[in-house]
């Protein structure tokens, strides 16, 4: 088991959440459901090799941005897809993010970005900062062309 293990309080539809996440992730496992009564759920996943357990906590708790979910997408096409998906019947937002219906915030980015923004030439990493930020979903094409700008 590891260590740390991200724990989500939902506040309804832990179901439907696995159901949702598990046609988007090809690497997505449900370990374990339980029914506890009373609409309470009690749940260990693994999406793309990070396990999480969640609970049904009740209206008093709330996702918010100050957690969120990282996904590396690889390729446009991944992201393309993801950024999609996630955000059916949820809110797209800026530099990635989505939020999907369940109230959860995911980033899809591509390792790129990190490598861009952690580049040793400033000016550089500064041009694909501004890039990203006239984006909602990331675009590698126009993140390349905001770094190879001379």
């Amino acid at each position: 088991m590891q260590k740390a293990t991200p724990f989500l309080m939902f506040d309804k539809g832990l179901e439907e959440a696995l159901q949702f996440y598990s046609g988007i992730f090809k690497n997505m496992k449900i370990e374990k459901l339980t029914k506890l009564g009373g609409g309470m759920v009690s749940a260990s996943f693994v999406i793309e090799g990070q396990k999480f357990l969640a609970f049904t906590g009740g209206p008093h708790f709330q996702f918010s941005e100050a957690f969120s979910i990282y996904i590396s997408a690889e390729t446009q096409e991944e992201i393309d897809n993801l950024y999609e998906k996630l955000s059916a019947g949820g809110i797209k937002q800026p530099c990635g993010w989505v939020k999907d219906k369940f109230g959860l915030s995911w980033q899809i980015i591509p390792p790129l970005l990190e490598k861009y923004l952690y580049d040793k030439d400033q000016e550089k990493a500064q041009r694909v900062m501004q890039a990203m930020l006239q984006m909602y979903k990331i675009e590698i094409s126009k993140l390349q062309e905001a770094y190879d700008k001379n």
